[in-house]
């Protein structure tokens, strides 16, 4: 229906629709013109002017205040996540720190409030940028105790640990940590020598870095806390890597050598100890054998002493007897009776040698089984062994006299 149509509107019979839009029209402009002195007549003539009445206002003014002033309100309103942390600033002063959660502060201008990320791990690169490719030589080369130059290129993780010095102490975050991990690095690098940072010394060197930044940064009450400093890329400048790599070569060859020999004397060394060992524990078997024989005969020349001493003359004969039995032992002779009744005793020394000799291979064989027999006794008394031999022998000589006699 077209707003033309003068049915549109009609409310006769009940309120079937919307209301006019001219009467609409009308009735403003009717108001209009009475708050400004006009009067709703025609004719052209302008009405004398009224006083303008606020009154006219009313409650839409208050109304329009009190809405104002709800929504000034409202914008005090703020939320605080669970990684964050509020800080409330009244007339540009810190006022409070707010935790997590719906929090509302008075509006602006008279409080305001930032919202800073604690939890948040910010990245710092140092001696590069993006990549190793993409090198920063002004912060990456530095120079060693031992006068030599590296090329050093590192990353630094941080976080914030108090919102209040970082807001208020800090301009630029990152060129602060930038600044302060450079500084610690070069005062580590400048202490230490080439070969102990490109090789053996590496995480060494970045905890100690990582320490004296934190140290810098808590100096100057930056509110940041370093989480981790990590190496990258740590050698020589592209200039002498060539003549490096052949030093590292070098250096390759010596340790291989060293280990070499280290294993070659690994093999040695333990057999020259064992063949040592082995020579003392002998040496110690001989001594403790010498020292026993020795002890021996000096134990048997004590006993022979006190057996001298208790009948000396049969001791002294029966020692005459083995000195002269044990000289003739190795002699070829015949010993003839020459001063008896005329009877000969002939002895043959050799023969009985000969026949000592022969059995004494088979003799050896039964020393294991047969106990030795017991020396002759210092008082006199012969063996029944030498006493039977004797016998024979007295028997023999005895029977040869008789043929003789006959």
């Amino acid at each position: 229906m077209s707003l033309n149509d003068p049915q549109w509107g009609n409310n006769k019979g009940g309120n079937q629709g919307p209301p006019d839009l001219e009467d609409l029209w009308r009735d403003f402009n009717r108001r209009l013109s009475r708050m400004f002195g006009k009067r709703g007549g025609g004719g052209g003539e302008l009405p004398p002017r009224q006083p303008l009445n606020f009154r006219m206002f009313g409650g839409g003014i208050g109304a329009l205040v009190a809405l104002i002033l709800v929504i000034w309100l409202a914008s005090g309103f703020y939320i605080v996540d669970a990684s964050q942390r509020g800080v409330v600033l009244t007339f540009g002063r810190l006022d409070s720190i707010t935790e997590p959660g719906l929090r509302w502060r008075l509006p602006y201008p008279i409080q305001s409030h930032e919202i800073v990320r604690l939890t948040d791990v910010r990245v710092v690169e140092v001696g590069y940028r993006g990549s190793d490719k993409n090198r920063v030589l002004k912060e990456a080369l530095m120079l060693t105790d031992d006068e030599n130059i590296i090329n050093i290129q590192f990353a630094v993780q941080w976080d914030l640990k108090d919102p209040k010095d970082y807001l208020f102490n800090n301009r630029q975050p990152d060129d602060t940590v930038l600044q302060a991990a450079e500084t610690a690095m070069r005062e580590i690098v400048g202490k230490s020598k080439m070969d102990f940072v490109l090789y053996e010394g590496r995480e060494q060197v970045a905890a100690s870095a990582s320490k004296l930044m934190q140290e810098i940064l808590d100096r100057y009450q930056t509110g940041i806390q370093v989480r981790r400093l990590t190496l990258q890329n740590v050698q020589p400048p592209e200039q002498v890597q060539a003549a490096f790599d052949d030093a590292v070569k070098a250096g390759q060859d010596r340790e291989r050598q060293v280990n070499e020999g280290q294993a070659y004397a690994n093999d040695v060394i333990p057999r020259a100890r064992g063949t040592a060992s082995r020579l003392l524990e002998e040496a110690n078997g001989y001594r403790q054998r010498v020292v026993a024989n020795a002890e021996g005969e000096a134990s048997r020349f004590k006993q022979v002493l006190v057996e001298y001493n208790k009948a000396p003359e049969v001791t002294r004969q029966r020692l005459y007897l083995d000195t002269v039995q044990q000289v003739l032992s190795s002699t070829t002779k015949i010993v003839l009776d020459a001063k008896g009744s005329g009877n000969l005793l002939y002895l043959p020394i050799d023969k009985l040698m000969q026949a000592a000799g022969a059995a004494a291979p088979a003799a050896a064989g039964e020393a294991a089984a047969v106990p030795r027999a017991p020396s002759p006794s210092l008082s006199g008394e012969v063996p029944p062994q030498l006493d039977k031999s004797i016998d024979s022998r007295s028997r023999d000589s005895l029977r040869s006299r008789e043929r003789g006699e006959r």
